[in-house]
């Protein structure tokens, strides 16, 4: 019997892994918080109306 490797398998069995260690970043990923002047806002809109 002889013994061949497929390659497919093999580069399928590592993708597996990767992919859902980029799925669990992404779905983790959340949006950088930016400090903002709340007031300085509120002062922009009371001075155009």
């Amino acid at each position: 019997m002889a013994v061949t490797k497929l390659l497919r398998k093999s580069k399928r069995n590592v993708m597996i892994p990767q992919n859902k260690q980029v799925l669990m970043k992404q779905r983790s990923w959340k949006p950088e918080i930016k400090r903002v002047d709340v007031e300085a806002i509120k002062a922009e809109f009371a001075a155009k109306a």
